[in-house]
């Protein structure tokens, strides 16, 4: 068995996807890299065969039929042979000293759960790391960074958290999971979807006990394409698929099996919370900046969706200050809702 598996989901990304590979073929031998070709019409597949050729035993090229990111991750998490598996993306890298500190600590785990079967020495659910955000577009260089948040350093639990601020969330290039509770989750993202990643690393988590957060930027994470999907145009464009995976989120926060797991765990119940309110948060800013009828009918729907599934849940969500400025109605107060998320934009450098 390797360590880590890495996939690699690859659509039509013949012009960048050697960067990204390069910079995981440190890690040897314990690395699988799953190159997962999305149906790509360009070199992508062909790319992918030849660097399998070159690194045998250590790349993996695997050809489908367009199934979108989602599809790709769920291709990958299947095939995955290693212990432990991360998704980056093809127009992504990672830091090589960092890579091996994460590798280190991999192995750590993974080797006294191999010597012992003592609790203490149980195999992670979950490594967390930084991740840079790199704007293109504006040259500037941010890092998501948890050393206020999680314990450092040392294995923790749920109980052990603290607050996470606005603006300070745990996505997917932070985040390593042992591939066995992946799989035991049931996690299984929607195809032809955009922002899939949002579930990726939400609904994973009531199954998640032991954590690692080692403080060190290993990934990161390019921004500032026009054409990308995380690109503000492309969002609104693209806002029925954003609510499908914010309709998602809601419907496995709101499963009585998720509420048992969660059980008395208070700060992965809050942040799961967090979490939802803030993908809702985005839903419906979204849908404000545009403007459109249909847009804000389909924030409308959202927030009926949610009190459909959980009334009290929707009350607390609603009643809280995003809650009450995401279903201002009339064009002065959606301008000076549009306006604040600019400001915020600019003070945490999100999307």
């Amino acid at each position: 068995m390797k360590l880590l598996t890495i996939a690699v989901p690859c659509y039509n990304s013949e012009g960048y996807m050697e960067n990204c590979i390069k910079s995981l073929l440190i890690g040897g031998k314990e690395v699988e890299i799953l190159i997962v070709d999305d149906g790509s019409s360009d070199r992508t597949g062909e790319i992918a065969d030849r660097l399998e050729a070159e690194h045998p035993g250590i790349i993996r090229a695997i050809h489908q039929v367009n199934k979108g990111h989602g599809g790709a991750v769920n291709t990958g998490i299947a095939n995955a042979t290693g212990l432990y598996f991360k998704v980056v993306d093809s127009d992504d890298k990672v830091r090589p000293s960092a890579y091996k500190s994460i590798l280190d600590v991999l192995r750590r785990f993974s080797m006294a759960a191999a010597e012992t079967d003592t609790e203490a020495e149980e195999p992670l659910d979950l490594l967390i790391s930084n991740f840079v955000y790199n704007k293109e577009d504006q040259n500037r260089h941010t890092v998501m960074q948890y050393r206020h948040c999680l314990p450092v350093g040392r294995v923790f639990s749920w109980d052990e958290a603290k607050h996470f601020p606005v603006g300070k969330y745990i996505l997917m290039h932070s985040v390593i999971f042992r591939t066995q509770m992946l799989r035991e989750s049931g996690l299984q993202l929607p195809e032809h979807t955009f922002y899939v990643d949002n579930i990726y690393v939400f609904n994973p988590l009531p199954y998640v006990r032991r954590m690692f957060y080692l403080d060190v930027n290993f990934y990161y994470y390019f921004i500032g394409r026009e054409d990308q999907s995380v690109h503000e145009d492309v969002m609104i464009s693209r806002l029925d698929q954003q609510a499908r995976v914010n309709r998602i989120m809601i419907d496995h926060f709101t499963d009585p099996d998720c509420q048992e797991m969660i059980g008395q765990h208070r700060h992965l119940r809050q942040y799961m919370f967090n979490y939802l309110e803030i993908i809702t948060t985005v839903t419906s800013v979204l849908a404000l900046k545009s403007g459109s009828a249909e847009h804000l009918q389909l924030r409308d729907d959202i927030w009926a969706y949610l009190r459909g599934k959980d009334e009290k849940l929707w009350k607390k969500m609603r009643r809280r200050p995003l809650g009450i400025a995401m279903n201002v109605n009339g064009k002065a107060p959606r301008t000076a809702v549009v306006f604040l998320y600019k400001v915020a934009q600019r003070l945490f450098s999100f999307n």
